[in-house]
């Protein structure tokens, strides 16, 4: 089936306080396909958290389903291999000690699977066979209880070695890896390519350097490192040493009711998460020619963008039929008319042809 959204206006933020001139915003025409993963007989899917796919074409599901090992309550993480066809190829990590509460799933660029699990706090590196070869961070231990933070209090000194609920993990070209930590610590580590800490940059605020809830990240060919500012609604652009690059907002205006599906319908100002624009989830495609595509929870779009921030296209909105989409968690993008989405609220993969 073939999909497409009206026409809108974009304003692009380019740094701190400059904006671009306003645009026409083309529609993108796309075919969406939400049942091309087969799964066997008695296997679901729970909310779907993170996609990946690697140079095979093979795809990646992170998912939060069953009620095994338990942190945040009856939860855990499965991770799934399928073929380019979407044919269940095997289940790596079954019952690992670092799976709890999945939130993203990476390939880097030598073909190892990483996986972001926000309820252990942890990292992990898979080699292709799917063994574990690294682990960053280290998870709450079963004797310790998870005393909640009162209101109001000032929030807990980030640890050297630790995380509190990172979110995601990039790399640059020589081989450091990025964590986007990520809820509560309000900033990126970086560590060399054997996991020794390099240094950390970011604590929580609205200044470019800070943010509120580093969602998602991603990295260009030259090793830049974008954030996903959710909360700010905001990506922010920085080099591999953690220096100020640029920083811009989507504004692309939706000229009817969304589809909110959960919650109440967002005032203005009211409720960040719930803001178009706000980046929930980013990817950019490979060399040599690379773009940037980034999702919102409301209403419920996929905006491709230029790396300066020019947004180029829009598509889709909330909802529940293929085409549509339910708070897009991840999204792979092995090439610039290819994409995967992962969805929350939808439970799924659809599997986008953008034309």
């Amino acid at each position: 089936m073939h999909y497409f959204v009206r026409a809108a206006i974009a304003c692009i933020a380019l740094g701190p306080a400059a904006t671009s001139a306003q645009q026409p915003v083309p529609d993108i025409r796309f075919d969406a396909n939400a049942d091309f993963l087969a799964l066997p007989a008695g296997l679901h899917l729970g909310e779907v958290a993170g996609v990946a796919v690697n140079k095979a074409g093979h795809v990646f599901v992170f998912s939060r389903t069953g009620a095994r090992s338990t942190v945040h309550g009856q939860s855990s993480s499965q991770l799934f291999e399928f073929d380019g066809s979407g044919r269940l190829l095997r289940e790596i990590g079954k019952d690992l000690y670092g799976f709890a509460f999945a939130h993203t799933v990476r390939i880097d660029p030598d073909g190892n699977l990483w996986a972001v699990d926000e309820g252990t706090n942890m990292v992990m590196k898979f080699n292709p066979a799917g063994r574990v070869t690294m682990v960053l961070g280290r998870r709450e231990e079963s004797v310790e209880v998870a005393a909640p933070r009162a209101a109001g209090a000032p929030p807990v000194r980030p640890g050297w070695g630790t995380f509190n609920r990172p979110t995601d993990v990039a790399w640059d070209i020589q081989g450091n890896v990025f964590i986007a930590d990520g809820y509560n610590n309000s900033r990126v580590v970086k560590t060399d390519r054997n996991g020794r800490w390099v240094k950390t940059w970011g604590d929580r605020g609205t200044e470019p350097g800070q943010f509120n809830i580093l969602h998602s990240m991603a990295s260009d060919a030259q090793g830049n490192i974008y954030v996903g500012d959710r909360t700010n609604r905001r990506i922010q652009v920085f080099d591999s040493n953690g220096t100020f690059l640029r920083q811009f907002t989507i504004d692309v205006p939706f000229n009817k009711p969304p589809n909110v599906m959960v919650g109440s319908m967002p005032e203005p100002g009211a409720n960040p998460l719930a803001a178009s624009g706000a980046p929930w989830a980013i990817c950019i495609t490979p060399p040599p020619h690379q773009v940037l595509f980034s999702s919102d929870a409301v209403p419920g779009r996929i905006y491709k963008l230029a790396l300066d921030g020019t947004v180029l296209g829009v598509l889709g909105e909330a909802g529940k039929e293929p085409g549509q989409f339910g708070w897009i968690h991840e999204i792979a993008c092995p090439s610039e008319h290819q994409l995967y989405v992962a969805e929350l609220l939808n439970w799924r993969v659809q599997k986008l042809t953008l034309h």
